[in-house]
């Protein structure tokens, strides 16, 4: 169990550094959240006391691909990130945005 909870932490750094290997000089985005707001939601993710989410968090939340960010629920990159997965998916209701029916 180590073993594998150590592989999938591995796994996501390695996804997150080709990831920005890729974007070379152009800016981070992930499911259309730019680096910025990534930042400015990760309070409202984390445990043990999540912040509310901030007008920057939600403007760029509501550009965000919920459909790509839901596709992140089970995996194990968001923990690896200190990113709570339950937060992370009840962030955009906290926003008046209406998540994906299948999230």
């Amino acid at each position: 169990m180590v073993k594998m909870c150590s592989f999938n932490k591995l796994m996501a750094i390695l996804v997150v550094a080709m990831l920005v290997s890729f974007e070379g000089s152009r800016a981070f985005t992930f499911c259309n959240m730019s680096e910025d707001g990534l930042t400015a939601c990760k309070p409202s993710v984390m445990k043990p006391n999540p912040s509310d989410p901030t007008a920057e968090c939600c403007k760029d939340l509501s550009a965000a691909d919920l459909d790509c960010l839901c596709g992140y629920k089970t995996s194990p990159v968001l923990p690896g990130f200190e990113i709570d997965p339950t937060l992370a998916m009840g962030l955009p209701a906290k926003c008046g945005l209406t998540p994906p029916a299948n999230c």
